[in-house]
């Protein structure tokens, strides 16, 4: 019989996988400073997140009629150490210094030292732990215990996510560098970036994993598609209006990067001279301060940016639960689909 629990209990399910795996591949070489890294890198996979991906997962394979069991719960757990490795990484090239309100992983590292090598240290030892991390979702998500055959095909879906992230980050990468970023561009990044990433590809795993239908995949698509685009067009929001306490990371960091969010899209078409003249001078200014941050917030505001993608998540939201009440999936994982949609869209952090 299927076993009842609530969201909360299906995370602890998830961190004692994850806490057990790492356990099993502690440091290989006897050195004091090679076991620290691995404590920096178990500290984090473990010590916050919202266990998005692997719940979706679960509730993807629960959709497609497999049963609770331990075996989903290992795979599910496999999708949290692909997202700390690119969190790591993402750090790195965003030179970011808080998430989940601790110092970053490449920050910890440099911390661990003194010098003036200290700092080139953590961002080398950070990209090599989070490397580790992928390669052990890897291991993680291969020794589950599924049919053979049914984790080949989630394998191959697991290959086309890794594939369309990092293409999805290097598109954001050249944002960046390009003088200006339509609309359209900003959402292609955003979609291989984040939508596909987040919700598609993690209940399509879940969904192969369990032997379902060509229909049912595609009605996962459908569904995850437009329900990760709300989830990082809402991040996006956050990320430069949210509080710290709340979101974790500063809510400087995505406007001294001069992220080429949909937010800036639109707030570009949409601004005066002097308001654009204003954002470009400002917007990707690595010493930004907060009192010229407010000022790049209140043209967002004025331009009708924020309102703009209030309404574009509002959209998707719809387009998504419409796709659920339509997909071919079980009552109980159409409901708990339903309550992660609300929070995906609607979060405060």
């Amino acid at each position: 019989m299927p076993v009842s629990f609530t969201q909360h209990s299906l995370g602890s399910r998830i961190d004692q996988h994850l806490s057990g795996f790492l356990e099993t591949w502690c440091a290989l070489v006897s050195d004091p400073d090679v076991e620290s890294a691995y404590a920096v890198l178990n500290g984090f996979v473990l010590g916050g997140g919202k266990r998005i991906r692997p719940q979706l997962c679960y509730w993807g394979w629960r959709g497609a009629g497999g049963e609770d069991c331990e075996e989903i719960i290992r795979a599910a757990a496999a999708l949290e150490l692909c997202h700390a490795g690119l969190l790591i990484h993402d750090d790195i090239m965003d030179a970011s210094e808080l998430r989940r309100g601790q110092a970053t992983v490449h920050k910890t590292l440099a911390g661990l030292y003194e010098g003036p090598g200290a700092e080139a240290f953590g961002q080398a030892g950070g990209i090599l732990l989070g490397t580790l991390s992928l390669v052990w979702s890897d291991a993680m998500l291969s020794s589950c215990g599924v049919d053979p055959l049914r984790l080949r095909t989630a394998h191959h879906i697991f290959d086309a996510m890794r594939t369309e992230v990092i293409s999805g980050q290097y598109l954001d990468m050249l944002a960046q560098l390009r003088a200006g970023v339509s609309m359209d561009e900003a959402l292609t990044v955003i979609r291989f970036k984040t939508a596909k990433y987040t919700v598609e590809r993690p209940l399509q795993i879940g969904g192969a994993l369990a032997g379902a239908s060509d229909e049912l995949l595609d009605a996962y698509s459908r569904f995850g598609v437009p329900l990760g685009e709300a989830f990082q067009l809402r991040d996006d929001v956050l990320g430069t209006f949210g509080s710290s306490a709340e979101t974790g990371k500063s809510a400087l960091d995505d406007l001294r990067e001069g992220k080429r969010t949909v937010l800036i899209a639109h707030a570009q078409r949409r601004a005066s001279p002097a308001q654009r003249e204003h954002l470009e001078r400002w917007h990707g200014d690595p010493e930004l301060t907060e009192e010229r941050a407010a000022d790049l917030r209140r043209i967002l505001l004025d331009t009708g940016a924020v309102a703009k993608v209030e309404e574009m998540i509002e959209q998707r939201v719809r387009e998504a639960v419409t796709a659920l009440i339509e997909a071919p999936i079980t009552a109980e994982a159409a409901s708990a689909l339903a309550g992660l949609t609300d929070r995906l869209a609607r979060r405060t952090r």
